[in-house]
């Protein structure tokens, strides 16, 4: 997939990784814009091709009565101002053919979670919307066979694919990241690295997935080394009070010294 083909990116030509960001589901219109604005700001400073995410609800939850969202179409023009206001392109993740069609309408990246990888009805209902399409790398599975999830989009006749690794599961309640997945995805499409998932520790007893933020910076680190295509980053000003994922996301205040690192990196590695 060339980047170019997502709606109003920009930065195409800096020679920088692109960048999927922001908090991990939409809480309210403040908190997205307020995020937003933010992220903009660093990625137009650094010349990050960047694309704003939010997830519009949070299907997969370990408990009833965790929060899954603020309403579907609320959430979902929320997104849509976010991406007229400031001009950028806007992910969010889907986890039904009807939530394909529908979230098709204000977004221009549909994402299928890792854990929905494998549907085959719900990776062909996002490629017949024309949208690119994320697919996340099951936790279960192998990079080689998510060649299979991509060829299943090519088949849609939607060459706007891209895969990103969030780690594998290693034993009950942790992930590691295998960084050799990433050249072998590149094989098959366009790759990214999910930093922040790739950190959690899922399966916790209390029914709330834990994380280890402290390593962000490291993961991320690595995945520029060795040449992926794009980073993905969960952030919010107040991880400790976000309503999902708040244990692994990265605070909105150092995103800008880590993206200048990751940018120093790339320009280190491009001369290779």
């Amino acid at each position: 997939m060339n980047i170019h083909n997502i709606s109003q990116i920009k930065h195409t030509d800096s020679g920088n990784f692109f960048l999927l960001a922001g908090p991990c589901a939409i809480e309210g219109e403040e908190m997205a814009m307020r995020i937003a604005e933010k992220l903009i700001g660093i990625t137009d400073k650094l010349e990050i091709p960047f694309v704003f995410k939010g997830s519009f609800k949070k299907a997969n939850r370990s408990r009833i009565d965790s929060f899954s969202g603020i309403g579907d179409v609320k959430a979902l023009q929320i997104l849509r101002k976010v991406s007229e206001t400031f001009g950028v392109p806007t992910v969010t993740d889907i986890h039904t053919n009807e939530d394909a069609v529908m979230a098709a309408e204000y977004v221009d990246v549909l994402q299928i979670p890792a854990f929905l990888v494998r549907q085959t009805d719900l990776v062909v209902a996002a490629a017949n919307t024309g949208k690119v399409v994320n697919l996340k790398k099951g936790q279960f599975m192998s990079p080689e066979s998510m060649k299979h999830a991509v060829q299943k989009v090519l088949d849609c006749s939607n060459q706007n694919v891209m895969v990103t690794d969030r780690g594998t599961m290693f034993g009950y309640q942790d992930m590691i990241v295998d960084f050799r997945g990433i050249p072998t995805m590149q094989h098959y499409a366009t790759t990214v690295l999910d930093v922040t998932h790739s950190l959690q520790q899922p399966n916790q007893t209390a029914g709330v997935t834990g994380g280890r933020p402290d390593m962000i910076e490291t993961i991320a680190k690595a995945g520029i080394a060795v040449g992926v295509d794009g980073i993905f980053i969960e952030t919010h000003f107040d991880p400790a009070n976000a309503k999902s994922d708040g244990a692994n996301m990265l605070h909105l205040d150092y995103f800008e010294a880590l993206m200048t690192k990751l940018v120093a990196i790339r320009k280190t590695i491009n001369q290779f």
